[in-house]
């Protein structure tokens, strides 16, 4: 049996949302989305892919800044429509702002306070 079968590809016009944790820590590092063919590439070849909604194309984690995430354990949820990727970062940072966490802005008295670890700067990686 193939293990895609439990996934529900169509409920999100053939996306699942997936969250990637880094298995160390068990931080939350970012949120992205996964096609069939994004996460066949994960469980084949240990490094994470994921699906570019924006690009419209398939792109392998960390490809541009050499920031990888190597695939530690995979979840699903009850619903088939949500994975959990659990992984190694190569590298410090998981985010394209070049922070170590796409979650880095935390809610204090109504505003958004940055408190996030920069690990790199996204002009010099990316040439933005």
């Amino acid at each position: 049996m193939d293990p895609l079968n439990a996934l529900d590809f169509e409920k999100g016009d053939g996306l699942v949302t997936a969250i990637a944790l880094d298995d160390a820590t068990g931080d939350v590092l970012m949120v992205a989305f996964m096609n069939e063919l994004s996460l066949r590439r994960t469980i084949e070849t240990g490094e994470v892919h994921y699906w570019s909604r924006s690009r419209g194309k398939l792109w392998r984690k960390g490809e541009q800044s050499g920031n990888t995430q190597q695939l530690k354990s995979l979840y699903i949820d009850c619903d088939g429509d949500c994975v959990v990727v659990r992984v190694e970062q190569i590298g410090r940072a998981a985010c394209h702002t070049g922070k170590r966490s796409c979650f880095y802005r935390r809610l204090e008295d109504g505003r958004w306070v940055d408190e996030g670890e920069q690990v790199f700067d996204p002009k010099e990686v990316y040439g933005k």
